[in-house]
């Protein structure tokens, strides 16, 4: 298989998966992991993630990786990051500097093992490896992922105020990777060990600085405050919505660090039944509600965000779709042409505070009501942004199921937001959940999954009645998308809202 051909675009979307997926490559891979690891090591499952896929440039895939040193030890395991490129970057060299030196710090703290190296590149193959928790960008990595750095630096935060008595007899954390993207994102979770009382710990890192080179050190602080500001003031005001309230942030490592929420994220039911699901989504629009009424300036970033905008971020993140499913681009582009038209038509408000991320898995509920979190991307922009994305979310968790009961949940949400909306919000929501759904189909589908290609079809098909439906509730003239013969949106969508 020619990897330059993967890369580059130029072959089929079954080429590419059998890059992924195939038993030659899965050896191939297994046989390069075993070079990173001592003698006598064995390799587990290594189970595939995610895929982000950049025609013409790199193809990542992200993995699980389970190992384990002798036969009496449990597998462990760890993140690891899987590139193909076409070009090796401008900036490799010095990468590579730095990631030798991120390297050997972590080897000297004890946190590489078993892994002798955790970077392997192979010219030859347009291919590198890069084992948790090396990261150039986030040279802060190796050390929050030093249980002895954790135990310290949360012996400080926890220096003072109600758990100081309970974390003060924690004598070792465990380190367990929720997230490993390097150069994008990470999130670790630190859990006591012993017989103390305390509780489980989650670090958000942001990109730190390092020799002289300054990054994004501000989006940590700004993540802090923003999530503060909006726990103090729903604490308030709030009527039984609350905010994930962060610990505290440690600027010298760029790390925003959470507690343990309580309950039950709300997207666990978005496929499968429940008697309750009705009455939580009613909260969710209410706390969405709530939040829509928060000051503005309590936004992260105060330059609103519209809608060309959030389209052109869409359209940005869509360029592998015409490559891999030429039928489909000019189907998402034709969208988007139309979503623009129909937005001018529409009436508008002025700008609110927004989530900017507002998806079933930041709502979490329990007994003492919602909790809302992660407001890294919260914004001036459309209240309508909020609830389109959340419905397109909910409609992407259940695109399998019968669209009757679908529709019977966005009632019971709307039920909990509308009350105190401006009917023209909901009508430009529903251009945005049309938008969204697009999103929800370049973002979130995994191309490693064999159904990926009828399940871009499937939402961006949705987008398209969505589209539809919105032009005849507003009376225009009858301009209907055009409908490929592979893009069968299935049965149509009857009005929400």
């Amino acid at each position: 298989m020619n990897i330059a051909d993967v890369v580059s675009g130029r072959v089929q979307l079954k080429s590419l998966q059998r890059l992924l997926l195939s038993p030659p490559a899965r050896r191939v891979l297994a046989d390069r992991l075993r070079a990173l690891l001592p003698e006598g090591a064995s390799l587990g499952p290594r189970h595939l993630r995610e895929v982000r896929f950049k025609p013409g440039r790199q193809l990542t895939a992200y993995r699980d990786v389970r190992v384990r040193v002798g036969a009496s030890e449990r597998y462990r395991v760890r993140p690891i990051a899987v590139t193909w490129e076409s070009n090796a970057d401008a900036d490799r060299h010095e990468e590579t500097v730095d990631l030798a030196q991120m390297q050997d710090e972590a080897v000297r703290r004890g946190v590489a093992a078993p892994f002798l190296q955790l970077m392997l590149d192979f010219p030859e193959g347009c291919m590198q490896i890069r084992v948790s928790p090396l990261d150039a960008r986030f040279p802060q990595l190796v050390r929050l992922s030093d249980p002895q750095h954790v135990r310290a630096l949360l012996a400080d935060v926890f220096a003072s105020g109600d758990r100081a008595a309970d974390q003060s007899r924690v004598s070792e954390y465990t380190v367990t990777f929720i997230k490993y993207r390097p150069g994008k994102r990470h999130v670790l979770r630190y859990d006591p060990v012993g017989p103390g009382k305390g509780k489980a710990v989650f670090a958000k890192l942001y990109i730190g600085e390092e020799g002289g080179r300054a990054y994004r050190r501000e989006d940590g602080a700004r993540a802090f405050r923003v999530a503060r500001e909006v726990a103090d003031w729903l604490a308030e005001r709030g009527q039984g919505v609350n905010c994930l309230r962060p610990l505290a942030y440690v600027a010298e490592d760029a790390v925003v660090l959470y507690p343990r929420v309580g309950g039950v994220p709300l997207s666990d039911y978005a496929r499968r039944p429940h008697r309750d699901v009705a009455r939580w989504l009613q909260q969710a629009g209410a706390a969405l509600c709530t939040l829509h009424h928060l000051p503005v300036e309590f936004a992260g970033r105060p330059e609103p965000h519209d809608f060309a905008a959030e389209i052109g971020a869409i359209a940005q993140k869509s360029l592998y779709i015409p490559v891999l499913l030429p039928q489909v681009g000019p189907a998402i582009k034709a969208l988007f042409d139309r979503a623009r038209e129909l937005h001018e038509q529409l009436p508008q408000e002025a700008p609110t505070f927004t989530h900017g991320d507002m998806k079933a898995e930041h709502i979490w509920v329990a007994a003492g009501g919602i909790t809302v979190m992660d407001f890294d991307s919260s914004r001036l922009a459309d209240p309508a942004l909020d609830v389109g994305y959340f419905l397109a979310d909910w409609q992407f968790r259940q695109a399998a199921y019968d669209q009757a009961g679908v529709d019977e949940r966005y009632k019971s949400f709307l039920a909990g937001y509308a009350p105190g909306a401006p009917k023209e919000r909901l009508l430009r929501a529903r251009l945005y959940e049309a938008v969204e759904l697009v999103k929800c189909a370049v973002r979130r589908t995994q191309l490693f999954d064999q159904d990926w290609a009828s399940h871009v079809v499937g939402l961006v098909g949705r987008a398209q009645v969505l589209m539809d439906d919105l032009q005849r509730t507003l009376g225009l003239p009858a301009r209907p998308l055009s409908h490929p013969r592979s893009l069968n949106p299935g049965s149509a969508v009857k009005s929400r809202y």
